[in-house]
Parts: C-alpha cells; structure tokens; sequence
C-alpha cells in the first residue's frame, strides 16, 4: 500500500469545513469564530514550519539543530502550562515548576524509550527522538497543567481548613496531602481514560498515522501502545514532581501557608 499524497486543493477542501463552523459561530452568535479562525490559520503556519524543519533535521541528524528544537518545544510547552493555571505562581516559579517538571519526565522517559526499548543508532535519530518527544511533552504537558491547576485552586478554597490543620501541630506535608492527592488524581485521569478506551472508542493519533502511511496494523498497535504506555509513565512522573514542587512553594521554612505566591486568578483561564 502506497502514501496517497495530499496537494494544496484537497487541504483547501478540508478547510471548507472550519469556515464552516466559523459561520455556524457567527450565525448563532457564540462569539468564538475569530478565534476558530485564528487557530486554524495558526495551526496551518506551525505545521507547515515544523513539517520543513523536519525535513531539513531528517538529511542531517544534527545533534545541537535536535536539541535546539526540543528546547524550543520544552519552552513553548512550558509557557502553556502556566497560561492554563487560574492562580499561577508568582515569578519564576509560574514558568518553572512547569517547565522542570515536564524536562524530568518528558526527556528522561523518551531517553529510556530510544536507548534501551527501541534500540535506535544514534539514540538523538530525528525519526524517532521528534515525534516520540512531541507526543510525551504534549500528553505530560497537559496533565501537569491539569495537576497544579487543582492544586493551587483547592489551596486556595481550602485555605482555612489547611491552616487549621497547620494550628493543630501538624507539617506542611499533613496539612496538604489531601489537597495533593486529589490533585494528582485529577492530572493523571486523561491518559487513564484514553487506556481504557483505545482501540474502542477511537484509534489513537500515532496508530492511525502508520496505518495511513501503511503500516501493518499489528506493528501500528504495538507502536501505539508503546507511546501510550510511555505518555501515561511521562504523565504520571510529572504530574508528581509539579504537584510536589507546587505544594512545597504554597509554605515557607516556618511551615506557614503562603498564598501571597500565587497571582490574583486568570479569568481566561
């Protein structure tokens, strides 16, 4: 089975259907269809670019040209964990609880999935260390914003109880476990649905892209359960270090409640 290639006409004809739904927007005045519109234009730029970006990182499997790239995708994630925080940190701990945490389970997991799993030579392969990276950084990147967003919400509506628990002689580490636990649950819940599901509900993205550029189904799968079984450790690893480092910075050395370190709430959010 061969590639069928897309030409300029048949994505043009797939576009027919956002301008669509941005004029069903219009139509029933929901407000959203300049910003339908934006993201599809925004869309079609950064894949376009990625896709040339790509091309030229594929002939020359340079080592700082990948990392210089996934530096760029660790920051860009960085920055939408923090935008999807009602109450962010204030500071550099906004961007950076996030960005770490996504830098010690994102590239620690695909480092072990290249090296020692898929056995690639050189590990830093183009091919494999993108696409693999991109998919673990936008799954953990999501339940990490997912994870601190519950976190500092429920510290804060919970404030008093956890204060009262702090009066009473108990740590810091008491007085939010309850707080951290279900905040982690809360992160950790996507990609625990997205198991439960494939392959029932819907075919995941990367199965469905290897069947379509034909893959044998059978490899398609296991490749596919690979990633996901590589997103949920990724997620579930970061999730924990945001959630841990998160609930440390709500108390200083005195183990007082410091909610002056979160920023008044983003009502974008």
């Amino acid at each position: 089975m061969t590639l069928i290639h897309l030409s300029p006409f048949d994505l043009g004809l797939a576009s027919i259907l956002v301008l669509l739904l941005a004029g069903m927007s219009w139509r029933l005045r929901l407000g959203i269809e300049r910003r339908v519109l934006i993201s599809a234009a925004r869309s079609t730029v950064q894949l376009m670019l990625v896709g040339l970006v790509l091309k030229v990182l594929f002939a020359q499997t340079s080592l700082p040209l990948i990392g210089l790239m996934a530096l760029v995708m660790l920051s860009v994630a960085g920055y939408e964990v923090m935008q999807r925080q009602k109450r962010r940190y204030r500071g550099v701990w906004g961007y950076g609880i996030g960005a770490l945490s996504m830098f010690l389970s994102a590239f620690t997991v695909t480092l072990l999935a290249l090296t020692v799993i898929i056995g690639v030579e050189p590990w830093y392969q183009p091919q494999y260390l993108i696409p693999l990276l991109g998919m673990l950084l936008g799954n953990t990147m999501s339940g990490i914003a997912i994870a601190l967003d519950s976190l500092t919400r429920q510290a804060w509506d919970s404030r008093g109880r956890i204060e009262a628990r702090l009066l009473a002689g108990g740590t810091w580490d008491d007085a939010i476990e309850e707080v951290r636990r279900d905040a982690l649950r809360s992160g950790l819940i996507p990609i625990i649905n997205a198991m439960a599901t494939a392959g029932l509900v819907s075919l995941p993205g990367m199965m469905t892209g290897q069947i379509l550029a034909g893959s044998p189904p059978m490899e398609a799968a296991k490749y596919q359960l690979l990633i996901m079984f590589l997103i949920a450790a990724g997620t579930g690893l970061g999730s924990m270090a945001a959630v841990w480092i998160g609930s440390r910075r709500l108390f200083d050395d005195r183990q007082r409640l410091r909610l002056d370190r979160l920023a008044a709430a983003n009502r974008s959010s």
